[in-house]
């Protein structure tokens, strides 16, 4: 089973992010190829990045960074599910990939973005350099979700379009596939 961390990335306390985030929680619960954890950066609540040492040297001094590192490691993939602020993407997610170097490598990378009428898009190409950066793998299909606001109902929830929802498939099961793909580059080498 592929452990799947679906990583919400916005810390607004008004965030389509949320609703959206708990939709492809509960999609990806549905689907037997994936244990799922639900990670909310506003939950995790790093710091700006205050670690010494660069992130490739795995010399992390702070107990918050140790967590975050362990809360990677143990995901073979991942959903990241963003905003898009300024045409780029959210300080609070650039910032938890700033942190890390070593427990991104070799896993697969699914993006749900939403906004307006670009649906998040330009965050998402403005991510992919960091994302090649880091050893993780986009995969191509993504699920944009335009005017998103139009899509939480008065409870809150998040209510797609039968697009987003096909759109969504089509994205884990690309996160699968690359995530097997991957697989072999991410075990560590014998003696």
């Amino acid at each position: 089973m592929i452990k799947l961390h679906i990583i919400i990335g916005s810390m607004r306390p008004v965030r389509a992010g949320l609703p959206v985030g708990l939709w492809i929680e509960a999609l990806a619960k549905a689907d037997e190829r994936f244990e799922v954890t639900l990670v909310d950066l506003a939950e995790v609540n790093l710091p700006f990045l205050d670690e010494p040492e660069m992130p490739h040297l795995g010399k992390y001094s702070h107990e918050h960074t140790k967590a975050w590192s362990r809360t990677i490691d143990a995901a073979d993939a991942f959903v990241f599910v963003m905003p898009e602020y300024n045409a780029g993407v959210s300080p609070a997610l650039k910032n938890a990939l700033d942190f890390l170097s070593a427990e991104w490598k070799h896993k697969a990378v699914g993006l749900v973005s939403y906004g307006g009428i670009s649906a998040g898009m330009r965050g998402v190409q403005t991510l992919k350099p960091t994302l090649l950066q880091l050893n993780l793998m986009p995969v191509p299909a993504a699920v944009p979700i335009p005017f998103v606001s139009g899509m939480i109902d008065d409870e809150g929830g998040f209510v797609p379009t039968d697009a987003v929802v096909q759109g969504a498939g089509r994205m884990l099961d690309g996160v699968a596939e690359w995530t097997g793909v991957l697989a072999p580059l991410r075990r560590p080498e014998s003696d």
